[in-house]
């Protein structure tokens, strides 16, 4: 397979070719996102991630599916398209001047680089602000999208409503539709901190006009950076119904090295750094008061990208994430290693781990110093205390090689049993999706022969009766010969198919997407 194929849109919505029985009650929209040109005129793009967005649908109604999609028109593709050329630096491929250009232009390019501005390619997930879908890439641009269409609409700076430069791509919705989510403000000020903020479930109105539900932006919290000059990257956060899991992490963005990128020739991803022998920081926000509780919490160091879910038991904050004990996994995705990749199990890789760790809320007093505090019978989890208010904490393990956890979101902040993600084994490259179940860390499985499932979204049957009742959905290329990618649709509770739409044209690998249920 190669991953590094410019893709086609395909604009027009186009009926897919359905084996089995889609569910009547599966009623709305499947929005995917990902990476889908490589390369521009002479030009090409070093890392999986910088490539420009392709966004794609699958919209289900009364048993038939459509498909469709449309390359992300922002800034950053119109400024490549028109040049013919890479014009917009992106995280793992820096832009440099047109060679044709004379001196005097090079060195206007290179002042204007060295504070970056960041790219508009929205390329990472899909996220919902009060009525308005968004692609994002976690700069400080997000891109509105059309949710039907695919179209691409107003570009929008998160600095005009609050001083982020950076915002993740995975904002959590609580039970009325309103956003959480983080972002990270550097040198502002003299101070780099993370801002903690909420998108109200609103569509305002102002002198008759409807307005952004971001310009009724709440800040929750702002929570001071560890070091001034290198921050912590963040791509999740965890939410509960009265906290939110902000992990800062000794893998961290130098932001020296950032503003002098361009002129030492090298890209942004190389000014990240793992700092192995720093701890990691967990911090617990009441979301109501936006204070952080008084105990502090401490790891080993890791990395962790992406929070699976978290909840509140018996005076403990459980969550669970995905994590790694390096930051190997950024180059699993630069495109000469996804080829060998495709080709050999990767040399570079490293494995992702499902963790659990349990926070009890309050410092217990009586508690001796190098006792464990987690009484929870399910987990064996620890929080062992250091001093008065400081835990050193442990996880539990329950299971390895999982990654792109997605779970029935309405259970999100709350006890649940089972999640759906990718087996990574040994590779970037997912063959095999899977339902594992916490309680009995047991898994199911689904694969078929040369065929690349993307990551699986569950969507819950109206009215469901149990936790894992609905399906799961996930977009697969298939590579065998004179065969069509297509969208598999399976059960949720026995991880057995049900139906597959084959789309009758290529589908690519994306990153992350949402289903939007069609509102009655």
């Amino acid at each position: 397979m190669d991953f590094s194929k410019n893709a086609t849109e395909r604009p027009e919505p186009f009926k897919t070719d359905i084996k089995g029985s889609v569910p009547n009650w599966l009623q709305g929209t499947l929005l995917r996102n990902g990476p889908g040109i490589f390369s521009v005129g002479d030009t090409s793009y070093e890392h999986w991630f910088d490539g420009m967005s392709l966004i794609t649908s699958f919209s289900f109604k009364d048993g038939e599916i459509t498909h469709r999609s449309r390359f992300l028109r922002g800034d950053t593709y119109n400024s490549n398209m028109d040049a013919n050329r890479i014009m917009v630096s992106e995280m793992g491929t820096m832009a440099y001047p047109d060679p044709s250009k004379n001196f005097i232009f090079k060195a206007i390019t290179f002042l204007n680089h060295t504070v970056p501005d960041f790219t508009d390619n929205g390329t990472s997930n899909i996220i919902r602000y009060g009525n308005d879908y968004f692609a994002t890439a976690e700069t400080n641009y997000i891109r509105k999208i059309d949710p039907v269409t695919l179209e691409t609409q107003e570009k929008v700076d998160y600095l005009k409503y609050l001083p982020v430069n950076l915002a993740t791509s995975h904002p959590h919705y609580d039970k009325e539709g309103n956003a959480y989510n983080i972002g990270t403000s550097i040198a502002e000020k003299g101070k780099t901190k993370y801002i903690l903020f909420k998108v109200p479930n609103i569509s305002a109105k102002e002198k008759g006009k409807t307005v952004p539900a971001l310009k009724k932006l709440e800040v929750i919290s702002t929570i001071p950076c560890r070091s001034l000059l290198s921050p912590s990257y963040c791509h999740s956060i965890g939410f509960t119904d009265n906290y939110i899991i902000f992990v800062e992490q000794p893998f961290k963005l130098d932001i020296l090295k950032m503003a002098t990128a361009y002129m030492r020739k090298v890209n942004w991803a190389s000014c990240m750094k793992f700092c192995p022998d720093e701890n990691t920081l967990i911090h617990l926000i009441d979301r109501r008061t936006g204070k952080q509780v008084d105990v502090k919490y401490y790891t080993q160091s890791m990395v962790i990208y992406h929070h699976v879910n978290a909840f509140e038991d018996e005076g403990h904050v459980v969550f669970d994430v995905i994590a790694y004990n390096d930051d190997k996994l950024y180059d699993m995705f630069y495109l000469k290693n996804l080829k060998k990749d495709a080709e050999t199990p990767s040399e570079v890789y490293t494995q992702p781990s499902f963790r659990r760790f349990a926070l009890p809320i309050t410092a217990e007093t009586g508690v001796g110093v190098g006792e464990n505090v987690v009484k929870l019978k399910y987990t064996t989890a620890t929080a062992v205390k250091e001093k008065e208010g400081k835990f050193t904490c442990h996880s539990e393990v329950l299971c390895e090689d999982f990654e792109l956890p997605r779970i029935n979101y309405d259970y999100n902040g709350n006890k649940y049993q089972f999640v759906y993600g990718n087996i990574v084994e040994k590779s970037a490259l997912s063959k095999q999706i899977a339902k594992f179940d916490t309680k009995t860390k047991t898994m199911l499985y689904w694969n078929e022969e040369n065929c690349w499932p993307s990551e699986p979204i569950f969507v819950p049957r109206p009215n469901g009766e149990s936790e894992d009742d609905g399906v799961v959905l996930s977009s697969v290329i298939n590579s065998k010969p004179g065969q069509s990618s297509f969208l598999v649709i399976l059960d949720g509770k026995t991880f057995k198919e049900v139906a597959r739409a084959y789309v009758n044209a290529e589908l690519y690998k994306d990153m992350h997407g949402i289903f939007i249920p069609k509102q009655n």
